[in-house]
């Protein structure tokens, strides 16, 4: 994500008010990850290993803290960073040196993932997505109050693949990417570490 939405939501954290880790923890709800795998499809690599993971009303928002502000707090306290706030671009591209995490604030959406032979999959608020290093995504329709909230754990650097131009390469940085060390909703037990296994 462009340095600036970096800056602009760090600007946000230090005013907003934020849940503290006592009220995150009751807000997380336990839920099954729906764990949906995708081919290389000749302009999107995807993942070679590890499928995307959605967790369906992961977080139950509680009405003293904006959504976006808890989704944050929450993939910050697990690790997960360098935030933004907005929406999906809707053209399709991938991220071959970093994983990404999804939280979605507000609204709901239909996000195609894995490339345009991958799946549509309707997202809500409290729905949150996380998609390894190369998995292709792009937004296909939201409703006008859409609000999603991103994150990157430490490990791995920006970058935004739209096409093959040097896909080579990407393909062999995407397998480089190391396996994250805590999942940005439930930390160190979380399911992400047993279901992406090297």
């Amino acid at each position: 994500m462009p340095l600036t939405d970096q800056i602009k939501n760090y600007a946000t954290k230090l005013v907003e008010k934020r849940p503290d880790q006592t009220q995150l923890g009751a807000m997380v709800r336990r839920r099954r990850p729906t764990a949906i795998s995708f081919r290389d499809d000749g302009i999107v690599p995807n993942h070679p290993h590890w499928p995307l993971i959605v967790y369906r009303q992961a977080i139950a928002f509680d009405g003293r803290f904006d959504a976006d502000a808890t989704i944050d707090a929450l993939f910050d306290a697990n690790g997960w960073g360098r935030s933004w706030r907005d929406s999906i671009y809707d053209f399709v591209h991938y991220h071959s040196q970093v994983h990404e995490a999804l939280g979605v604030a507000r609204g709901r959406a239909k996000v195609e993932f894995g490339g345009v032979k991958g799946r549509v999959l309707t997202l809500k608020a409290g729905d949150v997505a996380i998609l390894p290093a190369g998995t292709g995504h792009r937004l296909l329709g939201a409703s006008r109050n859409f609000l999603i909230v991103g994150a990157y754990p430490p490990e791995g650097s920006y970058d935004e693949c739209t096409d093959t131009r040097g896909r080579p390469e990407a393909v062999k940085r995407i397998a480089k990417v190391r396996k994250p060390k805590t999942d940005p909703i439930f930390g160190g037990s979380g399911p992400l570490l047993s279901l992406w296994k090297r």
